[in-house]
């Protein structure tokens, strides 16, 4: 498992730095969105579902040649139970349990931007780190999660203007975090033998500046 480091966040900032000075647009957003999770049995069991609401934002600079490059933090946060599986039984424990996926991603992408355009397609890819944490009543140290695994993406959609400084914009993405699940063999994911915390997310932006 890899660990996010301050340099990583730096050098995420710093990309951003150095291109703003020839940049055509400094840009921030937010967004919201839904993120169907591949390791779909293991969050169905733990969870009641195999997707949740995600929300998140960040920056990105965008250049003369319809290049930009930007940094999204986000957050998808459930609770749910643990449980005992047995022979392909499941039996609930009754202990509150809660998961929490915090991606960081860096972003690098082509914008098919027109003279006068209003809507604006852009597609792009990057890398990410995402943490994984998942908590419990009366968890041990030893069965509490932590950790982080590098991840890799690729994006897709529509930006419109609604006002000169302010746009919308549809996306959906596509991430693979390989071998960021099961890796203490005991847990939920290790039995049905999903290792990655993956998915693809549908989202809404809203995006400030040009």
């Amino acid at each position: 498992m890899s660990s996010i480091r301050p340099g990583t966040v730096t050098l995420a900032l710093s990309l951003l730095v150095v291109h703003s000075a020839n940049a055509q647009g400094i840009r921030g957003f937010a967004d919201l969105g839904s993120t169907s999770f591949t390791a779909s049995e293991s969050f169905e069991t733990i969870l009641g579902a195999s997707s949740g609401m995600v929300f998140g934002g960040g920056a990105e600079v965008v250049l003369p040649q319809h290049v930009f490059v930007g940094v999204r933090a986000s957050r998808f946060h459930a609770a749910g139970h643990r449980v005992f599986l047995s022979e392909g039984e499941r039996f609930d424990l009754g202990i509150a349990t809660t998961v929490t996926v915090r991606p960081l991603e860096i972003t690098g992408g082509y914008r098919f931007a027109t003279a006068r355009a209003r809507v604006v397609p852009y597609t792009g890819g990057g890398i990410g780190w995402h943490r994984y944490q998942e908590t419990s009543d009366f968890a041990t140290e030893s069965e509490a999660v932590d950790e982080t695994a590098r991840g890799y993406h690729v994006l897709g959609g529509a930006e419109v203007r609604i006002r000169p400084w302010i746009g919308a914009a549809g996306e959906a993405q596509w991430t693979s975090v390989p071998d960021a699940l099961g890796r203490n063999r005991t847990g939920v994911s290790s039995t049905f033998g999903e290792t990655n915390l993956g998915g693809a997310t549908i989202r809404a932006k809203i995006v400030i500046g040009h």
